[in-house]
């Protein structure tokens, strides 16, 4: 990498503590089984299995 060039990633992935991936900024997410396709800017996907919602978390992972 340049290291007169300032890294600014276009999206970021962040694991968080016993709960969903969270996935922020420029981005384009697509959904080929239903042929969507958006830019929401941030979403928190699923990685328990318990959601409803899946590929979305939805706070599932916090009943017990």
């Amino acid at each position: 990498m340049d290291e007169n060039k300032e890294f600014r990633p276009e999206a970021e992935v962040e694991i968080l503590e016993s709960g969903p991936l969270r996935i922020s900024g420029n981005f384009i997410l697509k959904d080929l089984k239903r042929g969507d396709e958006s830019a929401p800017g941030e979403v928190f996907l699923c990685r328990c299995g318990k959601s409803n919602n899946k590929p979305f978390c939805d706070d599932s992972h916090k009943n017990k």
